[in-house]
């Protein structure tokens, strides 16, 4: 995809990946919309490429306040919408509580099945556009300690491919982020909640967001269906895609409930 021009939405833009994005994409002629709960948090970026950065608020909390945001963006074009967005919560299910629960469930995978529903239709009708969606590798490798997170990327795994088959007689195409370990602050907050259950979390480590960032630009520019992991996490992913003794075997020796 020739992003030359292009209009690209970025969720989550505060910090971590969504932020790496914002400054991949500067470097670019785009006009970048980058979504955030607060736009008085946004740090501004160098628009050293790009033809506008703007903060736009975009609250994944609930479908009304969504709603509203999207009402205050109007008209707005979105050419990529990149549905990066996330919320972690670790733990086990029965110690979780239940609004930890439900705001995964919503931000995760409710909110980014309503921005693409609301965004879909244009680039349908100008016959161009791109959905991005962030799965994760826990969409794929199922861990303990993880279990609502893990499915609301199931979640997202599921709804990209069906939605990518729905497209595939039309302009519009969908790429899928299998998302590894990325050195942002959820990734502290995985580490933090895995404390009581694994003997090392030093061993959760993570590529910097920049690198991750690059990569996602690099598959967005060369029309990827899917960005892999690479290293350990692939493997794993491909553990997870055979019989499930493999990845058991994997995980009952590291998780100690």
């Amino acid at each position: 995809m020739d992003l030359s021009g292009q209009t690209v939405l970025v969720t989550g833009s505060t910090g971590g990946i969504g932020r790496a994005l914002v400054e991949e994409l500067a470097e670019r002629d785009v006009r970048i919309l980058a979504g955030m709960r607060d736009i008085d948090e946004f740090d501004p970026v160098s628009a050293r490429g790009a033809r506008e950065v703007r903060p736009v608020r975009l609250e994944l909390s609930s479908r009304e306040e969504i709603d509203a945001c999207l009402s205050e963006l109007g008209e707005q074009r979105v050419d990529v919408l990149v549905n990066n967005a996330g919320h972690f919560a670790g733990g086990l299910v029965e110690r979780q509580g239940l609004d930890e629960v439900y705001e995964m469930i919503q931000v995760n995978c409710a909110a980014l099945v309503h921005l693409t529903k609301a965004v879909l239709p244009g680039m349908l009708a100008r016959r161009h556009g791109k959905i991005v969606n962030n799965a994760s590798i826990a969409g794929y490798a199922h861990f303990p300690g993880a279990a609502v997170y893990s499915a609301t990327k199931a979640a997202v795994v599921g709804f990209s491919e069906a939605l990518r088959r729905e497209l595939e007689e039309s302009e519009v195409s969908v790429l899928q982020l299998v998302t590894p370990g990325v050195e942002t602050d959820m990734l502290a907050e995985v580490r933090e909640a895995y404390e009581p259950h694994l003997d090392d979390t030093s061993k959760l480590s993570g590529v910097e967001p920049a690198e991750w960032a690059a990569k996602i630009v690099t598959a967005i520019e060369d029309d990827d269906e899917l960005l892999n992991p690479t290293g350990a996490e692939r493997l794993v992913k491909l553990a997870s895609r055979g019989p499930a003794g493999v990845l058991d075997a994997v995980l009952s020796r590291a998780f100690d409930r």
